[in-house]
């Protein structure tokens, strides 16, 4: 139901009202023609992401049910949510994110999406900016934002160069994505809930999460996922 420009611009729009209403740090974002990816910075305050996103699903979806007169729900499925380690791998996070829609085959270039964040990187807006650039600057440990955004935009070239943007189901799959010590580390703090979850590697990335039929379960909603939340739910 996002395939409508409105609906997409719309969503962006809430997210920057979810921004000013509960301080939501934004890092990177991508409204696709079908789901959403939002990259965000935990700050330990409980209700800031779930408010958020609760905010910002909501009055989209009752915005389309009311121009389209129709009843029921309009996310299909819950949103899910995994925490990446601040390193490499909040990086390669940020690229795969632009990159959706070159995924997709909709574009070329993430500048050519007008819906990711890739333009607001390269150039923060002078109003209604969505991204917290000096989160970013100080998490990729850059003192001069023209550096960031520099390197930022040689690694989407190296990417795409590399044609390094395949679906990765690690982003989209698991609880945790890092180094093996940060998944040991939020497996332990998980504790019992984790007990069934396992720690993979691919390509230097370990991951935490769980079989793909056991995924699949959540899915479709006969058991509940500790990363899983229904839109209208604070975890």
């Amino acid at each position: 139901m996002l395939k409508f420009s409105r609906d997409r611009r719309r969503w962006l729009e809430w997210l920057f009202q979810a921004k000013k209403r509960y301080g939501l740090r934004i890092l990177n974002y991508a409204v696709t023609l079908n789901h959403i990816h939002l990259l965000v910075i935990d700050d330990g305050g409980h209700e800031v992401i779930p408010r958020s996103i609760q905010l910002v699903a909501g009055r989209v979806g009752q915005e389309f049910n009311q121009r389209k007169k129709r009843r029921g729900a309009f996310w299909e499925d819950r949103y899910h949510a995994a925490a990446v380690e601040k390193n490499h791998h909040l990086i390669q996070c940020l690229i795969y994110i632009d990159l959706n829609m070159v995924r997709a085959g909709e574009v070329n270039h993430p500048s050519e999406w007008p819906f990711c964040g890739y333009n607001e990187i390269q150039k923060p807006r002078s109003r209604y900016r969505l991204i917290d650039h000096q989160g970013l600057m100080e998490l990729l440990h850059f003192s001069d934002y023209e550096d960031l955004a520099e390197n930022y935009r040689r690694w989407v070239a190296e990417s795409l160069a590399r044609s390094d943007n395949q679906r990765d189901g690690k982003w989209t799959q698991s609880i945790a994505v890092g180094s093996k010590s940060f998944i040991e580390e939020i497996k332990t703090q998980l504790g019992s809930r984790a007990q069934s979850r396992k720690i993979l590697e691919t390509n230097g990335s370990y991951h935490l999460r769980e079989s793909q039929s056991s995924f699949n379960r959540y899915r479709g909603f006969e058991k509940e996922d500790d990363n899983t939340f229904f839109w209208n739910t604070m975890p």
